[in-house]
């Protein structure tokens, strides 16, 4: 009898679903995942992960990997074609519109979940040699962040490691439910045993009901209360007088500023009264190592860059930043949302830096090889803008890379509109069937993550490596490859020098880096596969050439410098605007939406490989309502209803009774593209970032 051995190899690679960038051990056999485990010792997840991380190997099932693209014909129909056709029709068709209409009336929406790679290949071809507006899904989570960041600190740099979370005294989460949307951070907070856990969230979420204390703030009124707990801090004391002396600038006005928010209308304003804001105080006193930390609730808000610094203010002025278990710490969405922001060619050069900055110009040209006079002179306009004048009729092409806005943009219905005006609309994904997907002229399939390789930048700013775990089949292409044909066919020739592989764009970023505040020039592949491929535990920037990696869970700040001319933090602050979804007679609820379950992930093309966990959750849109309000509208558990937005927009959603909303509030899960079809088209005036968070609405019974 013959035995007959079988190899086992063991690949670490990286999760591109959240933000934490879990890492993963998949065991492949014969090019086939047999198993994928947590990986033991890395800093981020160390041995857990969630379900969505621990089923990426269904995507070597789930996926029906199309190995040629889709093109729609004279009748309509989506016909096969070759790459060599796909490719082609692209640049003809895009090129064509812009001879006609002028370079920017073509642009493309891109995503936070591609390697860093791939994102700045796509800004080079786009950006740079088309010469077209792109951005991306950073615009739909973290806009709001990075410009709060920037005014603030100086760059978009968050200072913290998630390490912090095991080390503080005091959690403050705002606008955040981790036990939904971020497991495994929640896993960590709960490690530590000594901290008092405050949320603050108009929802009694699965947090709230985890915490210590719940702060069940009205919605949108997060301002006025951080302008008031600041101002109670400032009249007893409770502040740093050498941090806000050595290390920012601005305290005086800002203190004259929170003068003007009193005890005495706290109530009226917030729904938390005096007595708890004063209680929060004393916390926040008592604490000596405080974390403030902030997502989604906080950065997708019609005032949210004022909001997100409010936090920033508090810690500044308590003292709470550089140091172990401390910090304003914005916990990003997507898997690479950070390496969009740094390297993508968007909002800033890659590496950072405005686009008029004449060192920069040259810093980044000389990088990668190119004149100045080919590299993109100003930021791309935001996604709003791109929609808008698609929907005017200025931008007549549109690329749509690995996103899904039909289903996941504000108001979404407007992007079907926006479709409808193009003459040339693409879409690059995994999936052919998503409601973008089955919009599009051409579709351009594209491989998943576990066929890739690059880099992703995680909410800690920690890089980590995506590895190839089973082989591309023939005829498959990665989103890569596929912006490098793109290139070539759009004639860019020696300008895609050192474009060739992920390998050879991740040294061009390097170079691009040098210097910056995010410095990877001592970053290599190999130090982010670890020895002999037997795994890293990632790299957090700045990491510069010559250093010595003696930490691996570094914090920015900790010597008190910022990046402003000044090296001192700034206070950033304003008025209360006027909310523009407040309730009225003919919408008097508030509707709210977030995450469903852990399973769930944005509009469910994914996670719906996971059959665990698609047996847990609704296949229909639903919505929570309070026993109260359910009673006073003669409406029952699982009756459907029609909801009705402010933005002219109804919806049928299935009631779920829950005690955990308030009594004239809604809340509804943001995978159902019901949910986004009832969120207004309202954005933050600094950030652009959609107010997806609340919007006035009425119950309508069927």
């Amino acid at each position: 009898m013959k035995w007959r051995w079988k190899v086992m190899k063991k690949i670490q690679s990286t999760c591109n679903l959240c933000a934490l960038a879990c890492n993963v051990d998949f065991h492949v056999e014969n090019d086939k995942i047999v198993k994928v485990s947590p990986t033991v010792d890395y800093p981020v997840n160390k041995g857990f992960c969630c379900i969505k991380g621990l089923n990426l190997d269904k995507q070597q099932t789930k996926i029906k990997a199309r190995k040629s693209p889709l093109l729609r014909d004279e009748n309509g129909e989506m016909k096969e074609i070759s790459w060599e056709e796909g490719i082609k029709t692209f640049a003809e068709k895009m090129t064509a519109i812009q001879e006609k209409y002028g370079k920017e009336s073509v642009a493309f929406i891109s995503t936070g979940q591609m390697p860093t790679e791939d994102m700045a290949l796509l800004g080079h071809v786009g950006r740079n040699h088309m010469g077209i507006n792109g951005d991306g899904n950073t615009r739909l989570c973290m806009a709001t962040s990075v410009v709060a960041h920037k005014q603030s600190f100086g760059f978009d740099a968050p200072p913290y490691t998630l390490n912090d979370a095991e080390l503080s005294d005091t959690i403050i989460l705002i606008g955040g439910n981790p036990v939904i949307a971020h497991p495994v951070f929640w896993g960590r907070i709960k490690a530590n045993k000594e901290a008092k856990i405050i949320t603050i969230d108009p929802r009694k979420s699965e947090t709230a009901m985890n915490s210590d204390i719940w702060i069940d703030i009205k919605p949108k009124a997060d301002l006025v209360l951080m302008y008031t707990l600041a101002n109670v801090l400032i009249e007893k004391g409770y502040i740093d007088v050498n941090y806000i002396e050595n290390h920012t600038e601005g305290y005086e006005d800002f203190k004259n500023h929170v003068a003007k928010f009193t005890l005495e209308n706290v109530e009226a304003e917030t729904g938390i009264s005096a007595e708890r804001v004063i209680e929060l105080a004393e916390i926040i006193h008592a604490g000596e190592r405080v974390s403030f930390w902030w997502t989604m609730g906080i950065n997708q808000g019609y005032q949210a860059v004022r909001t997100a610094q409010s936090i920033i203010n508090l810690a500044l002025i308590t003292g709470n930043m550089g140091r172990p278990g401390t910090g304003a710490n914005s916990l990003t969405g997507q898997c690479n949302a950070m390496g969009s922001r740094a390297f993508s060619n968007t909002a800033g050069l890659f590496g950072g830096g405005d686009f008029d900055n004449p060192v920069r110009r040259k810093a980044v040209a000389e990088a990668i090889g190119v004149d100045e006079s080919y590299l993109a002179t100003k930021p791309t306009i935001p996604y709003n803008a791109i929609i808008e004048k698609a929907i005017a009729g200025e931008i007549k092409g549109l690329w749509v890379i690995c996103t899904n806005p039909r289903h996941s943009w504000a108001n979404n219905e407007e992007f079907e509109k926006c479709v409808k005006n193009l003459d040339f609309f693409v879409v690059q994904d995994i999936y052919e069937d998503t409601d973008s997907a089955k919009l599009a002229d051409l579709y351009l399939p594209s491989v998943p993550a576990i066929k890739k390789e690059g880099v992703l930048i995680n909410t800690e700013r920690r890089l980590s490596k995506v590895n190839p775990v089973i082989s591309k089949e023939e005829g498959e292409l990665s989103d890569f490859e596929i912006f490098y044909k793109i290139g070539q066919e759009l004639g860019m020739g020696d300008n895609l020098k050192g474009w060739e592989t992920p390998r050879s764009v991740f040294e061009l970023l390097k170079k691009c880096s040098k210097g910056m505040p995010c410095d990877i020039t001592g970053v290599t592949y190999e130090m982010l596969e670890g020895p002999n491929m037997e795994g890293s535990r990632g790299v957090q920037w700045p990491f510069r050439a010559g250093e010595t990696l003696v930490d691996d869970e570094r914090r920015l700040y900790e010597d008190g410098n910022y990046y402003t001319p000044s090296k001192k933090a700034k206070f950033h602050f304003e008025d209360i605007a006027e909310n523009p979804t407040q309730a009225s007679e003919e919408f008097p609820y508030i509707f709210n939406s977030g995450r469903g379950t852990v399973g769930q992930w944005h509009t469910q093309v994914r996670s719906r490989e996971i059959e665990e966990s698609e047996r847990i959750y609704s296949k229909e849109s639903y919505a929570f309502m309070h026993p109260e309000l359910a009673k006073e509208l003669n409406i029952v558990e699982n009756e459907r209803v029609s909801i009705a937005s402010q933005n002219g927009v109804t919806k049928d959603f299935t009631i779920k009774i829950s005690d955990h909303v308030k009594k004239d509030h809604l809340y509804a899960p943001i995978h159902y593209i019901e949910t986004n079809a009832l969120t207004p088209s309202v954005y933050d005036p600094y950030s652009k970032e959609p107010s997806f968070k609340t919007v006035a609405v009425n119950v309508i019974k069927k």
